[in-house]
């Protein structure tokens, strides 16, 4: 079954397996170190990321490596994007009419002096 990667982010565990990844190729008992939870809790979560190929895992030799493949967040990105621009041109008109509202009091302000 093929995962969103919005579901993969959704999890704060998630999110923090993604972040050691990014940095540093890890075997799954040490990313399963970091972590409080069971190591099976952890299996689950790199399952996840793995289907929403956000984690690739290499077998070498005994072992299995974790590494971050993060150009899936670039969804996440475009989609945040969209709204990044909704708010820069919403809090650009706010920007604006202070501005006239601020004009405005000191232009009334010198009217009365």
């Amino acid at each position: 079954m093929r995962r969103d990667v919005f579901q993969a982010i959704a999890d704060p565990t998630r999110r923090e397996i993604i972040g050691m990844l990014a940095y540093q190729k890890l075997n799954l008992n040490a990313v399963a170190d970091h972590f409080s939870i069971s190591r099976p809790a952890i299996s689950k979560h790199i399952k996840m990321l793995t289907e929403c190929g956000l984690v690739v895992i290499e077998q070498q030799g005994r072992e299995r490596y974790c590494t971050a493949s993060l150009g899936q967040l670039g969804e996440v990105s475009d989609w945040i994007e969209q709204y990044r621009q909704f708010w820069n041109t919403r809090l650009d008109n706010l920007d604006k009419y202070l501005a006239k509202t601020q004009k405005q009091k000191k232009h009334a302000k010198r009217k009365s002096d």
